[in-house]
This record gives structure tokens, C-alpha cells and sequence, in this order.
């Protein structure tokens, strides 16, 4: 779906997490930095990919990677689901999709055989100059620590 490759410049973003706090690309800077994008806080696949990066947290720490995840949850439901799993890392309320539009992952989808628009579960892994390294667009949410840090 998203056109951005490895290889890329990764967009610019800036968006707000859970707490109302402003997070841009250039915060990241001299970090690797881990965005994946969820379709829904607090839905099955959405909690076991969270809760799987949560759980290698200290992984991600430990080789320079910082998280942050995003989807178009208001910050309300964005901050519950981080307080009731208990996340290290914030997670972006981009409801107006400046973060999901800049990086592509806002689109058509199927679902039980009916099409809508929502975003699709990608994951960009960007090294510290702001270059993007790998997109996951084949998110395997119970283990995708090991997809990362592999």
C-alpha cells in the first residue's frame, strides 16, 4: 500500500500521543526509531503486536530503538489502551491522519468481505539520520519484536 521503500527520507511527521504531547521525526534523531501503525486500540490483533513490543521493550532499549505507535484513536482512547497494558512507549491520536497520510497507509481494505478505508498495519523501522531501513507490511502481531530485531 504505502509507496515509501528503504531506502527513503521518512516524512517529517509531527503528531500528539495520548498525553497531548507533540512528537516529530526530528525528536528521534541519533535514535532508531520503530513507528508501527494499528488499525484499532484495544482490538485483538492491535493489543497482541503492542503488547508483544511492550514485552521486548528492554530489547529495543538496549540496541538504541525508540517506539512510537499510531493510529486514528482519539487521544482518550489511546491513552486507556497504553494505561490498561501498561506501554512504555506513547502512542500517537492522529485523528485527522497527517501521520498515517505522510508515511501511506491510509486505504482501501477488506474485511469479511465488505471494502472500507482504515489503515493498514505497517511497521517503519528508521535508522538515526531519519533514512527509512525496512517497511513491514506483513505484521505478524504476535511476534513482531523478532520481525524487528531479527
Amino acid at each position: 500500500m504505502t509507496t515509501l521503500q528503504k531506502g527513503d527520507q521518512a516524512p517529517n511527521f509531527s503528531g500528539k500521543d495520548q498525553d497531548g504531547n507533540i512528537h516529530t521525526l526530528a525528536d528521534y534523531k541519533g535514535k532508531k526509531l520503530v513507528v508501527f501503525f494499528y488499525p484499532k486500540a484495544d482490538t485483538p490483533g492491535c493489543t497482541a503486536e503492542a503488547c508483544d513490543l511492550r514485552d521486548n521493550f528492554e530489547r529495543f532499549s538496549a540496541n538504541n530503538y525508540a517506539l512510537l505507535g499510531v493510529s486514528a484513536d482519539s487521544a482518550k482512547a489511546q491513552s486507556k489502551f497504553k494505561t490498561k497494558y501498561d506501554f512504555p512507549f506513547p502512542l500517537l491520536a492522529d485523528e485527522d491522519k497527517s501521520v498515517i497520510e505522510a508515511f501511506g497507509v491510509w486505504g482501501p481494505k477488506k474485511f469479511m468481505g465488505r471494502e472500507y478505508d482504515g489503515i493498514h498495519r505497517t511497521t517503519f523501522v528508521i535508522n538515526e539520520e531519519g533514512v527509512i531501513e525496512e517497511v513491514i507490511a506483513a505484521v505478524k502481531t504476535k511476534e513482531h519484536a523478532s520481525q524487528i530485531l531479527k
